[in-house]
């Protein structure tokens, strides 16, 4: 890169044209093996932080499992035709590495894709962007709802071969694709009602065009990108690491495991290359020459056959066909011990992981484990006379307390008030809920406003989510406008990660405040959310925690009113 200046001079014989700076964009060559020498004096701990610094990231704000989904990223830099999906809510920072850290890359958007750009131009014989870049990215890939079904069969086809034919040729290429993408649902929401690729556009939830991707990176786990997570210190030049990486894509480290671990005979082939794709990536990465003990290439081959697992679990749910044949993901130690593997939503949310092939069909009895539990007779014994049974007594579950209309007042200085007994009880079940408040502008009233939504969030189903939509007015002071919007966005990011998904809109004419409920109710509130008086500077105070040790500011009346609800039109059949 050059800064050119142009001072112009009467004298023919001077050059108006001067170089002003000269910076060079690639690293001229590198040592391969001193990088190896460096690597013997770190552990595997500080190589890892100095890669995340060298990306640009903090390695003190990840712990271990997020350094490992961080250093995923690069994977495709450093492994030829590696597939890549990451899924994930918005501003956890998907796209970062692909932009900003190899010169050997290119962050697309997935709605510019066409076949002649990406491949091959028919018209002209040009190759496409495979042909050209380590990496290819496709950035808001799952926003485009819009797909050109040729691409997707050439992409298919290239996925799995490495090769694509156009017209009568047939071309060869060595380019890595990653697929990024947001979410809009939490996990255990999609677990209950799709799957976790359901994101993505139609043509592409084909469980063949799934089945070629090696690695599903789960980019719910990584948090939202703050100031103190860029890093400061020291790392390896950009272009230098590029440039290492790309060095080592001709090698192939997929069998380093193979002298500790043995992989379960019912992973097919596909999802062997998978675990052995991203496992080499892993190594080339952490430990470069190829050299690890056996814990350190544990936790590298479990990482590994998780992100694979998480597509084949996804497949066999678009696809029943595929749960014919049992896949167990697991593999034997040197002892024979069998260790087998599970994603961390398996074990979060088992119930909805597998509901659509685990569940015991009728009349096949109990598990195998329950079986063996019931001992064995010759016959069978009679059962007792239907006189002679007695039912025991079950204790009966106290009713609910019916919900009822009417008031009630506060008292200035009050104490015991909370929102779980003053508004839960009459938003349970509400699916959506709408509140005008006109003052939800400072801190203090933005605190009262998450810990209402949080309260929804922890009473709920996981696998259900929640539309609120907060009616309020702009803040009228200039200075603290950009203030009041930073909040309202911080609590839309917060509430939307646990699934009740916060909608703002600003509107100046309102005054009344309120509570709307899609199942019946409004809640008329004297003063809104803001009940409490200021909190006190004492960090340690209990009512920063809990509602009940807050005082009431000043005397209010809440109103409590049964409304129509519109039944929903029913559905032709």
């Amino acid at each position: 890169i050059c800064d050119i200046e142009y001072f112009h001079s009467d004298d023919q014989r001077v050059a108006p044209w001067i170089l002003g700076s000269l910076k060079p964009i690639q690293v001229a060559g590198v040592d391969i093996d001193h990088y190896y020498e460096a690597r013997k004096a770190f552990t595997t701990e500080e190589w890892i932080d100095l890669l995340m610094q060298s990306i640009g990231l903090n390695p003190e704000q990840f712990n271990e499992r997020g350094k490992l989904i961080a250093l995923t990223r690069l994977i495709p830099f450093v492994e030829r035709n590696y597939n890549v999906v990451e899924l994930g809510p918005k501003g956890t920072g998907k796209s970062h590495t692909f932009s900003e850290f190899s010169p050997n890359g290119i962050l697309i958007s997935g709605g510019e894709v066409t076949v002649a750009k990406l491949f091959v131009n028919n018209a002209s014989g040009r190759i496409g962007l495979v042909g050209y870049w380590d990496c290819v990215a496709f950035d808001e890939f799952a926003a485009n709802r819009r797909t050109d079904q040729n691409l997707v069969n050439v992409m298919k086809n290239y996925l799995a071969n490495k090769s694509f034919s156009r017209g009568t040729s047939i071309y060869g290429a060595e380019a890595s694709m990653a697929f990024i993408g947001n979410t809009t649902h939490t996990v255990p929401y999609m677990l209950k009602n799709s799957d976790l690729f359901d994101e993505l556009p139609d043509a592409y939830r084909d469980p063949a065009w799934l089945d070629r991707i090696h690695h599903y990176i789960p980019g719910w786990e990584v948090a939202p990108i703050r100031s103190e997570m860029f890093s400061t210190g020291y790392g390896f030049v950009v272009d230098y690491l590029a440039e290492i990486l790309r060095a080592k894509r001709t090698e192939d480290f997929s069998d380093k495991y193979k002298n500790y671990f043995t992989l379960d005979t019912s992973i097919s082939t596909r999802d062997q290359d998978g675990i052995g794709k991203t496992f080499s990536g892993l190594m080339k990465l952490v430990h470069p020459t190829g050299e690890a003990n056996e814990d350190e290439i544990r936790a590298l081959l479990e990482f590994a056959i998780e992100g694979r697992k998480r597509v084949k679990d996804s497949i066999l749910r678009i696809d029943a066909t595929m749960r014919d044949t049992p896949v167990h993901f697991r593999y034997a130690d040197r002892a024979g011990a069998w260790h087998g593997v599970a994603t961390l939503e398996e074990n979060q949310y088992p119930q909805l992981y597998r509901r659509d092939w685990d569940e015991i069909p009728d009349g096949d009895g109990a598990s195998s484990e329950g079986a063996a539990a019931t001992p064995h007779s010759a016959t069978a014994a009679e059962p007792p006379p239907a006189s002679s049974v007695v039912a025991p007594d079950v204790p009966k579950q106290p009713a609910p307390t019916p919900l009822a209309e009417g008031h009630r007042d506060f008292t200035a200085g009050q104490r015991g008030v909370s929102y779980e007994k003053l508004l839960l009880p009459y938003l349970r079940e509400a699916s959506k809920i709408t509140i005008t408040d006109p003052y939800i502008r400072m801190p203090h009233q933005g605190r009262n406003l998450a810990d209402l939504l949080s309260l929804l969030a922890a009473t709920k189903d996981d696998a259900d989510e929640i539309d609120v939509v907060l009616v309020t007015t702009e803040e009228p002071k200039v200075e603290f406008k950009h203030g009041q919007l930073l909040m309202l966005k911080s609590i839309k990011d917060a509430s939307d990660a646990v699934g009740v998904r916060l909608a703002v809109r600003l509107d100046d004419t309102i005054h009344d405040r309120r509570i709307e409920t899609n199942h019946g109710w409004r809640i008329d509130l004297g003063k809104g959310l803001d009940i409490w008086q200021k909190p006190s500077d004492n960090p340690f105070d209990f009512g920063r925690n809990r509602q009940e040790f807050r005082l009431i500011g000043s005397a209010f009346t809440v109103h409590y009113v049964k409304i129509p609800v519109t039944p929903a039109p029913e559905v032709e059949q």
